[in-house]
């Protein structure tokens, strides 16, 4: 499949995008766009950013269509081998605080052009795993900020899935500086009105990076891009991708709490190129985009993930165990200030993710699976630092998922997971799946404790607000599990 993407009046924040396909042997196609993407477990439906959609054939004659569902068209093909499909997408979103762009949406004006193509490309039924070139109509001076090979001003993909889970930032003023971890080739991007402290970042950024390949065993790509858009405005929003993230923060004024943020946020994302780009569950052994792909492992994929992304950064030695504390204790109170006392489990959690999980619910329903699933992962991470003296943790869980699920490319279940835990705990951890991952009961006593054991006393009040009191910095427990 051949993709063309330019804009006539960027201004106008419209991308037109063109589809070539041939090689058509039916009477009848169905063209389909993806109802949500990956890193974002919602129906996003952007078809409604459609304006106008026509095919045509060689000559460019129209071609008979009619649309099946809300994003679904049937092409009738008879005696047509080869058409064009042309499509002209809204790329630009509304947001309350003056936001036009976040890291899973797409943008272009006079300087830009930013696509995340699951957004707008749409593709032929039963022909996902065909090779895709996408042609960026941009000037010359463009820079061009990508996870896939570029030849000129064209990007070049395996198949569809490589394609829609690779975005590109395109824009004169991009600037980059890469650094190797492992052997790795890294590249971190940077559009807007920020001035990178090098130096700092490439060093910072090379550790936590070492860190991670050093514990997880190898690297599941040839190499990674970090593509960053510090907008004007407060924002903070990452999403992750095969090979690279999109990450978009600001105000642009903020300074060391915006270096903070983008710290935290790299180390998360990355994690994710091991944890949810290769260990998938199995009920998305493909994506199907085109409805909810319900799974009961959230928790793993975000919570996992949230929590180990900021151990990273103290482990490699980035954060210091203060910096680490402050970031950690603003996870746990999320979680028992937000939904400490909801009645709904991790597990389901996860399902409704598709239902409510990223806009506002009725009062005393939903629980993250990001907070509460971070806050579980630090809970069996102790046990089994508890049981093993240290001689394991959750990272051996996480590269065992590695190595049995994620370089085999099989999906893996909730029970998978659970063998595994139970394999480096060395016991049954039945108590804890039952009341941290398919319960519901309130879980400050837990976390009281173990923070006791790692030398933090901390208590909570009667609405379940965490203060932290002293930190004992010669806890034996306490150097064992971050260093």
């Amino acid at each position: 499949m051949r993709y063309k993407i330019y804009a006539e009046n960027p201004q106008n924040h419209f991308l037109t995008v063109e589809l070539e396909v041939e090689n058509i042997t039916s009477d009848r196609i169905k063209i389909q766009l993806p109802a949500w993407r990956p890193g974002r477990y919602e129906l996003q439906n952007f078809a409604k950013n459609i304006q106008t959609f026509e095919i045509f054939d060689e000559q460019q004659n129209p071609v008979e269509f009619h649309k099946v569902n809300k994003d679904r068209w049937k092409v009738y093909t008879k005696n047509i081998s080869k058409l064009t499909i042309r499509l002209r997408y809204y790329a630009y979103i509304q947001h309350p605080k003056g936001v036009f762009a976040n890291a899973g949406s797409s943008y272009v004006d006079e300087n830009t052009m930013y696509v995340n193509f699951v957004n707008c490309l749409p593709y032929v039924s039963g022909r996902m795993h065909e090779p895709c070139t996408v042609e960026l109509g941009v000037a010359d001076e463009y820079k061009i900020a990508c996870g896939m090979p570029i030849e000129g001003k064209t990007l070049v993909a395996q198949d569809y899935y490589q394609l829609v889970d690779s975005p590109v930032l395109a824009s004169p003023y991009l600037q980059c500086q890469t650094y190797k971890a492992a052997g790795i080739q890294f590249y971190v991007w940077f559009l807007g009105n920020y001035q990178p402290n090098w130096e700092k970042i490439l060093s910072d950024f090379a550790s936590f990076s070492e860190k991670q390949i050093d514990i997880m065993g190898d690297f599941p790509e040839k190499d990674y891009h970090f593509i960053n858009w510090i907008l004007p405005v407060a924002f903070y929003h990452g999403v992750e991708h095969r090979n690279s993230t999109m990450i978009v923060l600001g105000p642009d004024t903020e300074g060391d709490g915006l270096y903070t943020d983008l710290l935290g946020v790299s180390s998360h994302e990355l994690y994710h190129a091991w944890n949810i780009c290769k260990i998938r569950p199995v009920e998305m052994m493909p994506y199907d985009f085109t409805k909810e792909n319900y799974f009961p492992t959230g928790f793993v994929a975000e919570g996992v993930t949230t929590y180990l992304g900021d151990v990273f950064l103290k482990q490699s030695g980035v954060f210091s165990l203060d910096a680490y504390l402050k970031e950690f204790t603003t996870t746990i109170r999320r979680h028992f200030e937000e939904d400490g006392l909801s009645p709904m489990s991790l597990v389901e959690a996860s399902f409704d993710l598709w239902l409510d999980g990223y806009v506002p619910s009725i009062p005393n329903r939903r629980v993250s699976i990001y907070n509460k699933g971070a806050v579980v992962a630090f809970l069996l991470d102790g046990l089994i630092r508890e049981a093993t003296q240290h001689e394991k943790s959750i990272h051996d869980v996480m590269r065992l998922m590695w190595e049995n699920f994620g370089e085999s490319g099989l999906g893996y279940s909730l029970n998978d997971y659970k063998k595994l835990a139970e394999e480096v705990f060395g016991g049954s951890l039945e108590t804890y799946f039952v009341e941290c991952i398919s319960g519901s009961i309130p879980l400050q006593e837990q976390v009281k404790a173990r923070l006791a054991w790692y030398g933090i006393e901390a208590s909570f009040d009667e609405n379940l607000r965490l203060t932290i009191g002293q930190v004992d910095h010669e806890n034996e427990n306490l150097r064992n599990w971050l260093g």
